[in-house]
């Protein structure tokens, strides 16, 4: 078997290796440059301009101040199905590079804000398109301060950088603040609830209760301790627990509508069906407008006490006035079931609850992420309620159309084209390179069980010219995961039934298991190897089987790479000399993080040709030219 050629450390040189075994062979390596390699060395980088047409971007708050914390810019472009993410500086403004002419999609967000939603119209004219954006304070947001007394002069900087931190989505951050201030003021209730804060937006909820009941304790009389209090215990289901929070924090400020909605929920989750009514519609009438998100409340209140048609005129409000709102396609479906039940049922209780709508449609609002996109298990994909997932059923045909794409393959190639960007603290390019390869891929199976996976791209730019010397492969073969001989070392759910670009497809959660071998990545700096695991979701096309879309992130932090988000999507490309579709990759997006500095990488593949014995052809039947093998 043939190894990568031996690659000294040198200072600041890191080297990776992605190498596929089915089931236990490696794929070969022709040098340093071979299959799934990635290659770092860092460099030093100059800030860089965007000489393109772009969007420039500046936030405002409804004083039509600049917003005081990061906010995350979205650009979908809908012509050539691109998302371009970016943050804002700390002057609030971002700059949008690389738009063409057309419409675009744009969502901007920021931590206590509401979301702001918009198409934007880029035409000939300007080069540069300047654009304000005002965003709305979020009524359901936490106000976040750093104001204690208690706190000593020296420390109170640092709580300032935390309080900065949490109102830019970036918790973990503010805990390295938080601790230094911590072991000094241990007995401060803002730091805990700063503290408890930041676990909720991790999604730790154990810890976030442990903290915001501390803060309780050190400071019972303070609402919104109260109020988030209640609603991590009520995202933990201690209903009981979660009772008397909210309950305390009712009394504490009768005229906080949230905690009446939260606590009306409470009573929806124990069935008290005509105590959560009293407290929805309570309020209703103390939030006015913001409060119509407690429509749904009393709506779900109404249906399980059989006041079917009073529970519709509610859910109508709530869909009119909430239209953006996540929960809306499940309330949908909530109304289509009372409309369509029988009515002695519904007199009879008959209980319409489902998930926790309440608490969905009132999370507190945090960007995606300050950098890049939402982490594999931060944010879960929609999906049909009520619809069984055959796992079984869907890992074996999907398992069949790998196996049948890698036993018909012998090789391919494309036109690679590469853009790369490396990033500073906040996600904003410093640096942005372009490059277009010849691409070549080959799998052979030499021995029955036995597959190997070559990559290789020609040398028209060589080794010390590629983009901050990183080399990426490994897209084709990230599909292998749903081989036969490879899906028994990964822990596989089904999260059920969503959809993608109007497909319906069934949405597949994989974790690398610890007791089985990985045979997907490994790391290596110098002459040491280190063990890369991976955790994902895979989107699969219901009526084919197909895979058309792979997410996948670190399982944890591997050495000096903290960071590494893969997003692959996959489409059928016709070669019409053999009258075959292959599913090969169509793009690739890569998010990384080494040595604490941050890269941006996507590949886009086009101009596919399929390989012979003899001969090359392209998508069309034509022969294609060869492409040298490096």
């Amino acid at each position: 078997m043939a190894h990568p050629k031996p690659i000294s450390c040198i200072a600041g040189a890191l080297l990776f290796f992605f190498l596929f075994e089915i089931p236990a062979a490696r794929g070969q390596a022709p040098g340093p440059q071979g299959p799934g390699n990635i290659e770092l060395r860092m460099s030093e980088v100059k800030q860089d301009f965007c000489s393109e047409r772009s969007i420039q971007l500046t936030v405002y708050d409804e004083s039509k101040a600049r917003l005081d914390r990061q906010s995350v810019a979205k650009l979908y472009d809908r012509h050539r199905d691109i998302t371009i993410w970016q943050t804002t500086s700390k002057e609030s403004e971002a700059t949008l590079c690389g738009v063409d002419f057309g419409d675009y999609d744009l969502e901007v967000t920021a931590v206590g804000y509401i979301t702001d939603k918009r198409v934007v119209h880029i035409t000939g004219t300007l080069l540069v398109t300047k654009l304000d954006v005002f965003l709305q304070k979020d009524p359901t947001a936490v106000e976040l301060s750093t104001a204690d007394a208690a706190i000593p002069a020296k420390l109170r900087r640092d709580l300032k950088h935390a309080v900065d931190d949490l109102k830019s989505g970036n918790p973990k951050d503010a805990q390295k603040h938080l601790e230094k201030v911590y072991r000094f003021a241990p007995s401060s209730a803002q730091v805990n609830f700063l503290y408890g804060y930041s676990f909720l937006q991790l999604k730790d909820l154990e810890k976030s209760e442990t903290y915001l009941s501390h803060a309780a304790a050190l400071d019972p009389r303070r609402e919104q301790t109260l109020t988030l209090l209640g609603r991590v215990q009520l995202q933990r289901e201690n209903y009981e627990d979660a009772r008397k929070t909210l309950e305390q924090a009712t009394l504490t400020k009768p005229g906080d509508w949230i905690a009446h909605n939260l606590l009306a929920d409470v009573y929806l989750r124990t069935k008290e069906y005509e105590k959560a009514r009293a407290q929805a519609r309570l309020a209703i009438d103390l939030g006015k407008g913001p409060a119509s998100t407690a429509q749904l409340t009393l709506g779900q209140a109404l249906a399980n006490v059989g006041r079917d048609q009073e529970a519709l005129e509610a859910f109508r409000i709530f869909l009119q006035t909430n239209p953006n709102n996540p929960t809306v396609p499940q309330v949908k479906d909530l109304m289509a079931r009372i409309e369509g039940r029988d009515s002695e049922a519904g007199k009879q209780g008959n209980n319409v609850q489902g998930r926790d709508l309440v608490l969905a449609s009132s999370e507190p609002t945090v960007p995606p992420s300050a950098w890049g996109p939402p982490g594999v298990d931060d944010e879960k994909p929609f999906v049909a309620p009520d619809v069984n997932c055959p796992l079984d059923q869907v890992l074996a045909m999907t398992g069949q159309q790998v196996k049948q794409f890698t036993d018909s393959m012998a090789k391919f190639a494309a036109v690679e084209d590469l853009l790369h960007e490396q990033l500073d603290a906040a996600g904003t390019p410093i640096t942005k390179q372009t490059r277009k390869f010849d691409y070549v891929a080959a799998i052979k199976e030499d021995h029955p069980g036995t597959l190997e996976v070559d990559e290789y791209r020609n040398e028209r730019y060589g080794i010390a010219d590629l983009p901050d010397h990183i080399v990426t492969t490994g897209f084709v073969t990230l599909a292998l995961i749903f081989h036969p001989d490879m899906r028994d070392n990964f822990q596989m759910v089904c999260e059920g039934l969503g959809q993608w670009k109007g497909q319906p497809t069934w949405i597949i959660h994989f974790q690398q298991r610890e007791d089985k071998p990985n045979r997907i990545e490994s790391y290596r700096i110098g002459d040491q190897t280190y063990r890369v695991d991976q955790k994902g979701r895979a989107w699969i096309n219901a009526g084919n089987f197909q895979i058309v879309r792979i997410e996948s992130d670190l399982l944890k932090p591997v050495q000096r790479m903290t960071v590494q988000h893969q997003i692959a999507e996959y489409g059928p490309v016709h070669f019409r000399k053999k009258n075959i579709d292959l599913w090969l990759p169509h793009s690739a997006e890569l998010f990384l993080e080494i040595n604490r500095r941050r890269y941006y990488r996507r590949h886009s593949f086009d101009h596919y040709m399929l390989f012979s014995a003899t001969a090359q052809e392209g998508p069309a039947g034509q022969h294609g030219s060869p492409v040298q093998r490096q």
